[in-house]
């Protein structure tokens, strides 16, 4: 069958099974335990991503909003409403990453800077440096920025 390394070289899925039923059966000897604890850790790094990419289209749209009051519209609307509950969930299943929030929020506003400038055409000096709001505002169902906020 060749050493767990070679499978994880040339076939993921297969290597994956492979070591789940070892797991499973309890045989930690046979088990690739570097690539195992590699995998794992990869998974934790797509949930962090996924707040992060969350983030970035709900600020994103939170921006527009804010910065193109006159196209305000249903699609713009409907998708802060998508992405809050996405966010809702996504914590909710991965409640430790509630700790990564300051960061992700950081990380996700500079990516929504430059996607805001893309899509609106408008200046980078339009949008504030710094997310001007706060995770529990943007979580907000009632938070609708404008010029007054």
């Amino acid at each position: 069958m060749g050493r767990p390394q070679d499978l994880y070289e040339r076939d993921f899925y297969a290597w994956a099974q492979e070591q789940a039923n070892l797991l499973r059966a309890g045989d930690l000897s046979a088990a690739d335990i570097g690539h195992i604890a590699e995998e794992i850790e990869s998974m934790g790094r797509t949930e962090k991503r996924e707040l992060v990419n969350r983030l970035t289209i709900l600020l994103l749209h939170l921006l527009k909003w804010r910065f193109q009051p006159t196209f305000q519209g249903n699609s713009w609307r409907l998708s802060i409403k998508e992405q809050r509950i996405r966010l809702t969930d996504h914590l909710a299943d991965n409640p430790s990453l509630k700790a990564k929030l300051p960061e992700a929020m950081a990380d996700a506003y500079r990516l929504a800077l430059i996607e805001a400038e893309r899509e609106t055409g408008l200046a980078e000096s339009t949008f504030p440096e710094a997310c001007p709001w706060s995770f529990p505002q943007v979580m907000d169902h009632g938070f609708w920025p404008s010029n007054s906020n």
